[in-house]
C-alpha cells in the first residue's frame, strides 16, 4: 500500500508544471538504451510511464530516487511497424497479373505495361441470363386493371411474390389466348422456408383474414377470366392448415362464376390426408402439388418439412377419393439433376395416375437464394415434353419459362377440354348411330 501510495503521488508531480529535478525525460535517442535496461522481472507500468525498480536504482548510481521513461511502448510499436513494412512485400507484388513475377528486358517494356488484369482464385465466372430466358417488360390494360383490383382488395398473388417473368403473358392474354392470374390465399408469409422460393417466411404469420374468400370470388368474378389458380403458403402454425379456407373460397367462387375453371396448388398440409380431402371435394377442376425436384436433391432444396414421398402421397390420394379430378404437378430443371433422375421421377409420378406435369427451369429470384446449377437448353425441354407424352401424361408442358402456373388455362383448355370434347363427340354420333338403327328397325317393323 506504502508503495502504489509513493507511486501516485510520484504520477501527480509529473503532470503538474513544477516537477522536480530528479524526474528526467528521456530523448528520442536514449529511450532505446533504456528500454534495454528495464527488465520485466523489475518494472512497474503505471499508464504511459515505466517506473524503475529499487534493484535497478542501485545499479545506477546517478539516479536519485525514481528515473520515468514516457513513451518507451510507442517508440518501440513504431520500429516494429517499420521492420514489418521493410520485410514485407513489394510494390511490384500487387500489380502482377499472374502466378509468375513478369520480367521485362528494357524500361520501355515495363512502361508499356498499363493495365492489369484482376486474378480471383477458385472462384467460378459469372452466369449471365441466356437470351431464351429474357423476357419483356409487363404491359396492357388487362395488365394493370388486375394489378390495381388485387391492392385495392388487399390480395396477394405468387405471380410477384415469386418475381414470376410471365406476369404479363398470364395477366394480360391476348387475342389467342387465355387471360389466367394466380391468387395466393391466407396471406404473403409462409411458415416454411425453401430455397429456392422468394416467399417472405415466418414462424408466426398474421392472422387469417376471414373477408378474404368473399373478396377474392368478387374480384375474379368481376375480371372475366376463363382459368383461374388458387395457390397459398405454407401455414403449418394452423390446425387444419387452411383447408378450410381453401374450401370455403371455391365454393364462394364457383357460385359467383360456375363457368370459371379453377386450378388449386396447394401444400403437403404435413402429410394430414383429412385436409387434402376436404379440398379435393370442394369442388375444383384441377388439384396441383408440386414435386419441385427428384427425390436426391429434396433435402437440399426444399424445407426439411417437406419429403418427396409425402407429395407423391397427397397426389395418389387426392385420384383416390376423386378420381373424375386431373392432378397435376411441376418439376424444375438446373439445380443438380441428371436425365436418368428426372426420367425416374416422371415413371414415379404415372404410376400414381398424376395427368399433367409442366418442367421449367430454376431461376434465382435473388442472391440469398440456391444457385443455378446450370441453364438447361431449349432443346432439353423438347426431349422432356417428348418423353412426357409417350409416358401416357394428359400433357407435358416443358420450356424454360415454363411455371406450375404459367398459362394453365392455356395448356388446360387446348389440350384435356379438347380431348374430352372430342370423346363427347364420338360418343354422340355412337348414340345417334344407334338411334338411328332403332328408328329404322322400328319402322322396317311396322311396314
Amino acid at each position: 500500500t506504502a508503495c502504489l501510495y509513493r507511486y501516485k503521488r510520484m504520477y501527480n508531480k509529473i503532470i503538474s508544471k513544477n516537477a522536480p529535478n530528479w524526474i528526467r525525460q528521456p530523448t528520442k535517442t536514449n529511450t532505446s538504451n533504456l528500454s534495454l535496461l528495464l527488465s520485466p522481472l523489475h518494472k512497474s507500468k503505471t499508464r504511459n510511464f515505466i517506473i524503475l525498480s529499487r534493484r535497478e536504482r542501485q545499479q545506477k548510481p546517478n539516479t536519485n530516487t525514481f528515473i520515468v521513461v514516457r513513451g518507451v511502448g510507442t517508440f518501440a510499436r513504431k520500429s516494429q511497424f517499420t521492420e514489418k513494412l521493410a520485410n514485407g512485400p513489394s510494390f511490384s507484388d500487387f500489380i502482377i497479373a499472374s502466378s509468375k513475377p513478369q520480367e521485362f528486358s528494357s524500361v520501355e517494356e515495363s512502361l508499356a505495361l498499363t493495365t492489369t488484369t484482376k486474378i480471383i482464385p477458385d472462384k467460378k465466372p459469372y452466369q449471365r441470363l441466356p437470351e431464351w430466358l429474357k423476357t419483356k417488360v409487363p404491359i396492357g390494360a388487362n395488365y394493370k386493371r388486375i394489378k390495381n383490383d388485387l391492392r385495392g382488395l388487399n390480395l396477394h398473388t405468387v405471380c410477384e411474390e415469386a418475381h414470376c417473368p410471365n406476369i404479363g403473358d398470364c395477366w394480360g392474354g391476348g387475342e389467342h389466348q387465355t387471360a389466367t392470374a394466380t391468387i395466393m390465399l391466407m396471406g404473403d408469409e409462409c411458415t416454411r422456408g425453401c430455397r429456392f422460393c422468394s416467399v417472405k417466411t415466418s414462424r408466426t404469420p398474421q392472422p387469417l383474414d376471414l373477408n378474404e374468400p368473399e373478396n377474392v370470388a368478387n374480384a375474379i368474378a368481376s375480371w372475366g377470366l376463363d382459368y383461374i389458380v388458387l395457390t397459398s403458403v405454407d401455414r403449418d402454425d394452423l390446425l387444419d392448415g387452411g383447408s378450410n379456407h381453401f374450401a370455403k373460397t371455391i365454393q364462394l367462387l364457383k357460385q359467383k362464376a360456375p363457368k370459371i375453371m379453377i386450378e388449386c396448388l396447394t401444400g403437403d398440409f404435413q402429410g394430414k390426408l383429412d385436409d387434402v380431402t376436404r379440398v379435393a371435394l370442394s369442388g375444383l377442376d384441377v388439384y396441383a402439388h408440386n414435386v419441385e425436384t427428384v427425390e436426391a436433391l429434396t433435402p437440399f432444396v426444399r424445407d426439411r418439412r417437406a419429403t418427396f414421398r409425402q407429395s407423391l402421397k397427397v397426389l395418389e390420394h387426392v385420384k383416390f377419393v376423386n378420381p373424375s379430378l386431373v392432378t397435376k404437378t411441376s418439376i424444375m430443371l438446373g439445380v443438380g439433376e441428371t436425365d436418368d433422375e428426372v426420367l425416374a421421377t416422371l415413371q414415379e409420378l404415372r404410376k400414381i395416375d398424376v395427368d399433367c406435369v409442366t418442367i421449367g427451369q430454376y431461376m434465382r429470384p435473388t442472391k440469398r437464394h440456391m444457385k443455378v446449377h446450370e441453364y438447361v437448353a431449349p432443346s432439353k425441354f423438347d426431349y422432356w415434353e417428348k418423353i412426357g407424352n409417350e409416358l401416357g401424361f394428359l400433357y407435358t408442358a416443358s420450356g424454360p419459362l415454363v411455371r406450375s402456373s404459367y398459362k394453365a388455362g392455356e395448356f388446360f383448355i387446348t389440350n384435356i377440354l379438347k380431348k374430352r370434347r372430342e370423346q363427347q363427340q364420338q360418343l354422340q354420333k355412337v348414340i345417334d348411330t344407334e338411334q338411328s338403327l332403332a328408328d329404322d328397325h322400328q319402322n322396317g317393323l311396322v311396314g
